[in-house]
């Protein structure tokens, strides 16, 4: 069996999620630099989505969509509900609402969690009713 230790950074409880009273506080560039030395160590194609995710906040939502782009031909992915979820919401962000609305689609067809199926479905019916 093979151990393998993690050393976080002093501060990194001022940089995780949840964990300050702003979430706008979050030092997302930090998280993402870690999520990046994270998969150094353990290279895995979830890790890289959650990567995004904090890039995306740091950075902005094009520069996670590159990364998630780069993500939607691992065959390991190809059934995780959650690919489809994160790349919808950055192209919601970004105005591309009708390839957001096929990506929460396939996100709630994908999962079991019958929650999260009623999140996403909740999220496409806001897209069909398009803006107030």
């Amino acid at each position: 069996m093979r151990f393998m230790m993690i050393m976080i950074p002093k501060g990194y409880e001022q940089a995780a999620p949840g964990t300050m009273p702003d979430p706008k506080a979050t030092d997302w560039a930090r998280i993402a630099a870690l999520y990046a030395a994270l998969v150094v160590l353990t290279p895995s194609p979830i890790i890289e989505l959650n990567r995004a995710v904090a890039v995306a906040h740091a950075s902005g939502a094009e520069a996670g969509l590159q990364i998630v782009d780069l993500l939607t031909g691992e065959a390991s992915l190809r059934e995780y509900h959650l690919l489809p979820t994160v790349r919808g919401d950055l192209l919601q962000r970004l105005g591309r609402c009708t390839e957001a609305l096929a990506e929460f689609e396939r996100a709630a067809s994908l999962t079991g969690n019958a929650r999260e199926r009623r999140l996403l479905r909740s999220r496409i019916a806001q897209l069909t009713a398009g803006p107030e």
